[in-house]
């Protein structure tokens, strides 16, 4: 159908080509980058939600079980949540989202984690109801009125009624979700007609365009995405993305994609500016997404996991490695019940 064609343009339209590295990087033989140069500034419910498992020197949530979720929730982690959507409003040229959505007058955070997202969607929408929704407890008590925030596990059933948002919006979700179709379908029933979905994922493969991923960070991905798959988590590409949204039924489809770079290294000065973003999450990143998954779903010992995740940080910060990850945005329209009545109608 003309309407789910898959559109890569306008945001897409330097992506093809290759980071060019910055000379003036590599005007030394060898050094590492001070991610200290890249600093900004970004600030009654049952007790056993409240508990949590200390392993490696993290802290996790255990409300929905230990497994549901493996990502920390700790004050570092959260710290590190709230300067990666820094990062992501500058990759998108400072916008909250990309679908088209207009005068909305209710707004669904699915996975909201610290609770920024949907705070900065409340300020922007000052007439909208937004509400997110997360496993853990984490968000902030201060919110702005039109904000609020509950508990909820998102592959569960939603009490939400049908047909109640302008605008549902996930984003990061890969490590928490293994039912997407169910998901989606929830997405698609909690809708408006006319209204929008939006999803948002970083790909778990990592690129170098002149080869000069070091052996550290390519074990560490690989060693990844063997424990999601064996956790039943789904690969995330543009075409992955664009098919959640169309199979659950939504309509003008649209996916983009944006290099996120690992450290200051690029010519280009937006790139730089990400990169140079991305170096001081870079470490609790890799901690973060490989330490519980590396010792629980593998079995690799918690020393040398560890290891591995300050070898690889130690590949990032060499100024003679460039790499940089894929992040993806995916949103799509649900149909009006006249379009769907046509639909219905043209195959009678």
């Amino acid at each position: 159908m003309e309407n789910q064609k898959h559109n890569y343009d306008i945001f897409n339209l330097n992506y093809a080509a290759a980071i060019e590295v910055d000379p003036a990087v590599l005007a030394a033989d060898e050094g590492e980058y001070d991610p200290s140069e890249y600093a900004t500034s970004t600030e009654t419910m049952p007790e056993s939600i409240h508990e949590y498992l200390y392993e490696n020197g993290r802290r996790y949530h255990t409300y929905f079980g230990v497994d549901k979720n493996c990502m920390p929730t700790d004050e570092m982690e959260q710290d590190r949540l709230d300067m990666h959507h820094e990062i992501l409003l500058h990759l998108l040229d400072g916008r909250l989202h990309l679908a088209p959505i207009e005068e909305p007058h209710r707004i669904l955070d699915i996975g909201t984690g610290t609770g920024i997202w949907a705070i900065d969607m409340a300020d922007q929408y000052s007439t909208a109801e937004v509400i997110g929704t997360d496993l853990s407890p984490i968000q902030p008590a201060w919110t702005p009125p039109n904000c609020r925030f509950e508990i909820d596990d998102a592959e569960k059933e939603w009490t939400f009624k049908d047909n109640t948002f302008d605008f549902i919006h996930g984003r990061n979700l890969t490590q928490s979700i293994n039912d997407w179709p169910t998901l989606m379908s929830q997405f698609y029933r909690c809708t408006k007609p006319g209204g929008w979905a939006e999803i948002a994922e970083i790909e778990g493969s990592v690129w170098s365009d002149d080869n000069t991923m070091g052996p550290a960070f390519k074990y560490w991905t690989e060693l990844l995405n063997k424990a999601l798959v064996i956790k039943g988590y789904q690969h995330v590409s543009r075409e992955s993305l664009a098919k959640r949204l169309e199979d659950a039924g939504f309509v003008d489809v649209k996916v983009y994609a944006f290099k996120q770079p690992y450290g200051p290294w690029a010519k280009n000065k937006k790139e730089k500016r990400l990169g140079g973003e991305m170096l001081l999450i870079a470490g609790p990143s890799l901690e973060s997404y490989g330490l519980a998954l590396f010792t629980r779903v593998l079995g690799i010992d918690a020393e040398e996991a560890t290891r591995l995740c300050r070898e690889t940080w130690k590949e990032i910060i060499n100024k003679k490695h460039h790499v940089y990850n894929n992040f993806y945005v995916a949103y799509g329209r649900k149909p009006e019940d006249s379009e769907v009545e046509r639909t219905a109608d043209a195959y009678l």
